[in-house]
């Protein structure tokens, strides 16, 4: 292989991570055959790759504290009863409807996320405990017990929701990676551009997020209206046969 024609063979790591989430392995072990796979296609020897991996494994050992920690925390108050009371509390503002309460968490998570507070919202602290319970509350407030396909849905809204407001609120924070790489790269091929203003490029795209994702979200309340509205779900009791006489 010459010098001018790149080694392009660690890229069998991208390959090697497509087919095991396709073929639905274990995440933890198809990240590790990964690593191993593009190490060893690098040219990396046995001792090498050990040393790598030891290597990055001392330098987050303290990062499954950070993550678990919380999520401890998140589990205890979930065990007595916090989706329940977040529930009940959005229930008694009788004009809520999980489209606007979505709207209003999305223009709070965007302007966060714009000032670097990354880490006030997110699926296991924010969506799972808190704002999809709020979202089916009231749900259920105008129209009595969902069934569990609208549960799904509001539950996959929620998360979409949280995804957008970070995904684009971040873009505008000017210490964000992704700022400082593409500045980077930039600078490299000899462009240079302040981080300040690739970040204020990044307003009228977030403005733009908001504006449509509020739109889907609107359209996800007049959704319920036509599903729900007058059709409240009637409990089924199951049938208990009869017993033949003289039995």
């Amino acid at each position: 292989m010459t010098p001018d024609i790149p080694h392009l063979w660690p890229l069998i790591g991208v390959a090697v991570i497509i087919a095991g989430f396709v073929l639905r392995f274990n995440p933890m072990l198809v990240v590790i055959v990964t690593a191993i796979a593009t190490a060893a296609a690098a040219g990396f020897g046995p001792m090498a790759i050990l040393t790598a991996i030891g290597n990055g494994f001392i330098k987050t050992r303290n990062l499954p504290l950070i993550i678990l920690l919380p999520l401890a925390v998140i589990g205890l108050l979930e065990r007595h009863g916090l989706r329940q009371h977040a529930q009940n509390w959005i229930s008694r503002i009788k004009s809520a409807t999980a489209g606007r309460l979505l709207i209003v968490y999305l223009a709070a998570r965007e302007l966060t996320a714009a000032m670097g507070l990354t880490s006030l919202g997110g699926h296991p602290q924010m969506v799972r405990p808190l704002l999809a319970p709020m979202a089916e509350g009231a749900t259920e407030t105008r129209y009595g017990k969902l069934p569990d396909r609208i549960r799904h849905k509001l539950r996959a809204y929620a998360a979409a929701t949280d995804n957008v407001g970070l995904f684009f609120g971040e873009d505008i924070f000017v210490a964000f990676g992704a700022i400082v790489l593409m500045t980077t790269f930039l600078h490299e091929a000899g462009i240079d551009v302040e981080p300040l203003h690739v970040a204020m490029w990044g307003i009228p795209t977030a403005i733009a997020a908001f504006v449509i994702h509020a739109w889907r979200l609107r359209r996800l309340d007049q959704a319920l209206a036509r599903e729900l509205d007058g059709k409240p779900e009637v409990p089924t009791v199951p049938s208990v046969p009869a017993t033949q006489e003289g039995r």
